[in-house]
């Protein structure tokens, strides 16, 4: 009787499931005989019909080429299977735009990345000929993992709808972006260009091409992808539905105040369209931190920074105010906030513990590739991840720069050989206040996030 109630239940949820599917509706955008609807963009690479797929060759000496959908589109779901060649890079681009006044006509716009390399950034958000990387799907290792090496079938599907858009790669999700520069646009698959030392004629092929728009739009339910939030002080409904709240609301220092005070401090720190912004005043230690006033222990903080010229600042987490710190800043475990070149910190403290990123006169970051440590003026993305075993990550500009345990013996030995020593316990309390340092420079923060981690 179980076994005939099992496999009823999985009948009717497999009926659901194609009854479901046959409410979706579709409209293809390739015949499989001509490249009806689409045009050639860019570069001189080679698109043709073969056996009902689209095939596009590299060619030498050309730039990027693209081939684009003569229709517009703004909201849409984008579903197409391609196999590219090892080692060949493409890209499939969505509200893409082609305009003589920008860099004439190049095409410029979101692009899901196709990527059979090590790095492993395929399903990835790219901002071609515009912002560079936008999401970087390092912070989502079940993603990574989802492309097919080795000439084999991928299915790709992009959902955008409104400022959210989101990938997958096979079935599972690479990235969720939220963002809202552009609305509307072509669809283009790309043809990377290929340098001097690369023989041409390494071949993508797509196949089953096809879209949901307006009424017919099935997304998908929100999931646990990591989120990267391009927009100001803002709330994804994926982002609710992991947890996330915002430290900082965007308007006031509601749920902020001075470290070992009730109140807010009444110089330095101000609000200024929509970020928080620390005066300059002596490039000193001021004792005139702020504290969000709730406490953590296991979470996940994300956060944006912008540093000026020979800045320096800090995000604290674990503060623990019991430590006197004899009027200088709150005590506890640092991201270290700071400009690298100008400032004398990066060569203090040993081997680099004190440089952006770094857990501050204790570990030293790993330092992304130049292209990806922003321009000082620039908004850098941090992340601070403490889980309930007590792994703690920092993550820089879509870069995860330091990992190290709490409390393990390692631990111990940094803390015992750093400025830390003399305070019992350091960065071991079960919650902490998050705090924003003032250390006398022009500093700004802003998308402030947080979500606690359950065991």
């Amino acid at each position: 009787m179980i076994q005939k109630f099992i496999n009823g239940c999985l009948l009717v949820c497999a009926l659901t499931f194609t009854a479901n599917a046959q409410k979706e509706k579709w409209t293809s955008l390739f015949d499989g005989k001509t490249l009806k609807g689409w045009k050639q963009l860019g570069g001189q690479a080679k698109y043709e019909v073969k056996n009902g797929e689209i095939v596009g060759t590299t060619v030498s000496g050309t730039p990027n080429s693209f081939l684009c959908t003569e229709k517009d589109y703004g909201d849409f779901v984008f579903e197409v299977e391609l196999n590219v060649a090892e080692g060949m890079n493409s890209g499939i681009q969505f509200r893409s735009l082609s305009k003589p006044d920008y860099q004439n006509g190049r095409v410029h716009g979101y692009q899901m990345e196709v990527d059979p390399s090590d790095r492993a950034w395929s399903g990835g958000l790219y901002d071609e000929a515009r912002r560079d990387w936008l999401y970087i799907p390092n912070i989502n290792p079940a993603g990574q993992k989802a492309f097919k090496r080795g000439g084999q079938w991928n299915k790709y599907r992009v959902e955008a709808i409104g400022n959210v858009i989101r990938t997958w790669i096979n079935d599972i999700p690479v990235a969720c972006l939220i963002d809202d520069v552009t609305d509307k646009g072509f669809i283009a698959l790309q043809v990377h260009s290929i340098g001097k030392d690369q023989a041409p004629g390494q071949q993508i092929r797509w196949r089953n091409i096809r879209i949901q728009t307006g009424a017919d739009i099935h997304p998908h339910p929100a999931d646990n992808t990591p989120v990267v939030n391009l927009t100001l002080n803002n709330l994804s409904e994926q982002e609710k539905s992991q947890g996330f709240k915002l430290l900082f609301n965007g308007k006031d220092f509601t749920g902020w105040r001075g470290v070992h005070q009730d109140k807010m401090p009444t110089i330095h720190w101000k609000v200024v369209d929509g970020a928080i912004n620390v005066s300059p005043s002596d490039g000193s230690e001021t004792g005139n931190d702020i504290v969000a006033t709730e406490q953590y222990g296991a979470f996940e903080l994300t956060f944006e920074f912008k540093l000026s010229d020979g800045a320096n600042a800090g995000v604290k987490y674990f503060v623990n105010e019991d430590f006197d710190s004899n009027g200088k800043s709150g005590v506890g475990l640092e991201f270290q906030v700071l400009d690298d070149e100008k400032h004398p910190d990066a060569k203090m403290g040993a081997v680099g513990n004190r440089t952006l990123g770094s857990l501050y006169d204790l570990i030293p970051s790993y330092k992304p590739d130049k292209r990806f440590q922003r321009k000082i003026g620039d908004w850098n993305q941090g992340r601070i991840i403490v889980y309930p075993n007590n792994m703690v990550q920092h993550w820089l500009n879509g870069f995860k720069v330091v990992e190290y345990e709490r409390g393990s013996n390692i631990f111990k030995a940094l803390v015992a050989r750093s400025k830390y020593a003399k305070y019992d316990g350091f960065g071991m309390g079960k919650t902490g206040n998050i705090l924003l340092q003032d250390h006398g420079d022009n500093v700004s923060f802003r998308n402030l996030k947080i979500r606690t981690i359950e065991k």
